[in-house]
């Protein structure tokens, strides 16, 4: 049944694409595009692409930058206009596309005095891709999901903060960089939970010992503890869970100081029967 339905789900987001890419026609013949923009100096280009984008259309506005950029490839506004695409994907929907845009920008001008920006770019890009389409609507635990966005994120961030230490999107930056590692950790929790359901207590305990290592102050920690000692309790090592008991009581007397996302809900539950967090 659950296949069934997710089968159906596929198809109706395949449908909804291909309407949206038929609203959008075919490709333009190059020579009216040579005719539309006749006369055109780079100037025009790069003030009528930015009112595009300030209007929200972004296809217009991708296809204004690459003209420009084609057209005059070593004009002032060139460099600014590789960089421009690649927030113009962004916007539009595209991830893949708008990271290939900033990629190039890198190697094209690593000296530029935006590059910073480009790196803070894909950092942004892999950030809302790991948010995920459903989750921008409805109320689901993120650290739930398959880590892989969050991790490149993560790491398109990293590389940030390290190579432009006095960027000014530095700030904005470390701050979503803590929100991924907590997702990062509680995700390992998710795994060591996995493993507890299917009565693999050593591979629980050892999951609940990497969130401790390599997660200290984050979120995750006390669960990871509760993880452990019912693992170690299962396994009958006794010293071994009263050992995390007394840790998870020395340091959270009250409980988790930050509660776990009720997963219980209604949108969960929905979440859970489609198997979109498989």
């Amino acid at each position: 049944m659950r296949s069934i339905l997710q089968n159906l789900l596929i198809i109706s987001c395949l449908v909804t694409a291909l309407q949206g890419c038929e609203s959008l026609g075919g490709p333009k013949d190059p020579s009216s595009t040579d005719k539309e923009y006749a006369g055109w100096d780079a100037e025009k280009f790069h003030i009528k692409a930015k009112e595009s984008m300030e209007a929200s259309n972004y296809q217009k506005a991708i296809e204004l930058y690459e003209t420009l950029e084609s057209r005059y490839p070593f004009g002032e506004y060139a460099a600014q206009a590789q960089l421009d695409i690649a927030y113009a994907y962004y916007k539009n929907d595209d991830p893949d596309a708008s990271i290939a845009a900033a990629n190039r920008f890198i190697k094209v001008n690593p000296t530029n005095p935006s590059v910073d920006y480009a790196y803070y770019l894909k950092g942004l890009v892999n950030f809302n891709r790991s948010i995920g389409f459903i989750e921008r609507f409805l109320p689901t635990d993120a650290s739930q999901r398959n880590p892989s966005n969050v991790k490149d994120a993560h790491y398109n961030f990293t590389e940030l903060v390290r190579r432009f230490p006095e960027s000014q999107y530095v700030p904005d930056a470390k701050q979503r960089m803590l929100s991924l590692k907590n997702n990062l950790a509680m995700y390992e929790v998710h795994v060591a939970r996995f493993y507890l359901k299917r009565k693999a207590y050593i591979a629980a305990a050892n999951r609940g010992g990497y969130v401790i290592n390599e997660y200290q102050r984050t979120p995750a920690v006390p669960y990871a503890l509760l993880v452990m000692q019912e693992a170690y309790t299962k396994l009958n090592m006794t010293d071994l869970a009263a050992d995390a008991e007394r840790v998870y009581k020395e340091n959270y007397p009250n409980g988790a100081p930050i509660p776990e996302l009720d997963d219980t809900t209604a949108v969960n539950n929905i979440w859970s029967f489609f198997g979109f967090d498989q």
